[in-house]
């Protein structure tokens, strides 16, 4: 698969797996937008793009706001003329009672990490109709499976995996693929500092990396693969699989 000359817009780009899925388009040849709420993380990434000799343009951009979404979309175009594929992988998370979360907390997560994939969507699609493209949506396990306390997290995963769907159905009639990952345990701090009962917890017998899901991005947008639309992929390592029982 080659994606020279792509050019792909990557959401939450500053670190973890969306610093890692920008650097793995960047290294396929594809020419990235770094767009990235915190602009010392955002700048940091494009930077490592370019000093490996490859095309990054940092756009300053906070996706739970429309009009952010909409100028990181016109920038594009102004640049590249072009949209192909969109990794809307921006997302925040918050661990907290039922009983005490606010309607603005709430607000902050659904828009943060639903609403924003629905709207940067349809505003690259409209740049797509006519040529195709690819988008892919980063879910979570926390999709089908809970731990308490994280309620707005869960509803707005869930949301990405049904909007996925949906989209896919929507935006099929232009050539565009809709599809989403939905990953498990990615491990984006010190990797060696994982002790062997984190690792033994997964069929794989590893904890994940942001490779893995990098890699399956390629995949999923890959021109070859285009009868792949509108799926949730699980990447976990078989972790949601695994029967658990309380020690004796």
């Amino acid at each position: 698969m080659s994606y020279f000359s792509k050019i792909i817009i990557v959401t939450g780009a500053g670190k973890g797996i969306g610093r890692c899925i920008a650097k793995t388009y960047a290294a396929e040849g594809a020419k990235v937008i770094v767009a990235e709420k915190k602009e010392s993380a955002g700048t940091r990434t494009a930077a490592e793009i370019k000093s490996a000799g490859h095309e990054a343009l940092f756009v300053k951009c906070d996706v739970s706001k429309p009009e952010d979404i909409i100028q990181l979309v016109d920038i594009t175009i102004e640049k590249y003329r072009q949209i192909d594929i969109v990794i809307n992988n921006a997302g925040v998370s918050r661990w907290k009672s039922p009983y005490e979360l606010s309607v603005d907390e709430w607000d902050e997560i659904l828009n943060t990490n639903l609403r924003s994939m629905f709207l940067l969507s349809r505003e690259a699609a409209l740049h797509m109709k006519g040529r195709g493209g690819s988008i892919v949506n980063i879910a979570s396990t926390r999709a089908f499976m809970s731990e308490p306390d994280t309620e707005a997290y869960a509803a707005s995963k869930g949301g990405i995996v049904a909007l996925t769907h949906a989209l896919a159905a929507s935006f099929a009639a232009d050539n565009i693929q809709v599809n989403c990952i939905s990953p498990g345990w990615i491990e984006t701090g010190d990797y060696l500092k994982l002790r062997e009962t984190d690792h033994k917890q997964h069929f794989a017998q590893r904890v994940g990396k942001p490779e893995d899901i990098a890699r399956a991005c390629l995949f999923l947008t890959a021109p070859e693969n285009n009868f792949v639309s509108g799926i949730n992929l699980t990447i976990d390592g078989g972790m949601t699989h695994k029967m658990i029982y309380e020690p004796d």
